[in-house]
């Protein structure tokens, strides 16, 4: 993002009088970590976001791959609305989390095997659960063997899931099978239904893609980090796109006192 592509941002924030700010967690928000738990926010994190939703102008949405149960323990005192594993799960700003899926899951029986074998061939790498997925994380294995077995493991989980509703979906060190069509762009369809002064969506994998893609024209998407994207801008990292939240949070209300404090701030 060049200077003047920021200053451009920054002024069509301040000039509008609804504003929509869609925002990954994970390598957006805060560092990629080697394993997932160690990805719990900072003060930095909570402080920026806070600042933000205390804003009525704005509606802050964070947008993640991440189960409901742990969202709700980093950001759920926070006031603004989540998506968790990719859209499967939806908890409006003061809602409650709604399903977007059928949470019929007997075809976990058949993936979570073929899942274990592979922890076992690739030491360092695990299989977390959640309620509508599996995620394998190889980022702590030896780089020649997740280079062996990551595309194995995706062509085999492919050829498994032809005829299922499943889908299979590369991240950043991680393969993962979900359950439904249900994608990041489909999950912020019902707050893209509303009119908004100033759309802001920033994300730094390919499911992001999903969401920039669904974002009409006028919108400003970031892309946090390298790789390719549709996005209009691009940021190095979570720091960067700290330094531009936490501009356009500049002259806004402060949240309320305790809105700050970070869950593992001790």
């Amino acid at each position: 993002m060049t200077g003047a592509e920021r200053a451009a941002l920054v002024a069509a924030y301040r000039a509008a009088a609804q504003r929509l700010l869609l925002l990954d967690y994970d390598g957006t928000l805060v560092h990629l970590a080697p394993t997932p738990g160690q990805a719990r926010p900072d003060r930095g994190a909570i402080e920026v976001v806070a600042r933000l939703a205390a804003d009525r102008r704005n509606e802050v949405v964070v947008v993640s791959g991440r189960d409901r149960d742990t969202l709700t323990a980093w950001l759920g005192d926070l006031d603004v609305a989540l998506v968790a594993e990719h859209g499967a799960w939806i908890r409006t700003r003061g809602g409650a989390w709604q399903p977007m899926l059928s949470r019929d899951g007997t075809w976990k029986d058949r993936v979570r095997p073929i899942l274990d074998r592979y922890v076992h061939r690739t030491p360092g790498s695990s299989v977390e659960e959640k309620e509508f997925s599996f995620v394998w994380h190889f980022r702590r294995a030896e780089p020649a063997a997740w280079r062996l077995r990551a595309p194995e493991l995706r062509h085999v989980l492919v050829n498994l899931t032809a005829h299922l509703d499943l889908q299979v979906v590369e991240g950043d060190h991680v393969v993962e099978v979900k359950a439904g069509s249900c994608h990041k762009g489909q999950a912020v369809g019902r707050w893209l239904d509303r009119e908004w002064g100033f759309i802001l969506a920033a994300g730094d994998d390919r499911t992001d893609e999903d969401m920039f893609a669904a974002l009409p024209p006028q919108a400003h998407s970031i892309k946090v980090g390298t790789g390719p994207t549709r996005a209009r801008h691009r940021l190095a990292g979570p720091d960067e796109l700290r330094e531009l939240l936490a501009e356009l949070g500049e002259g806004g209300p402060h949240p309320a006192a305790g809105d700050g404090d970070s869950p593992d701030a001790n």
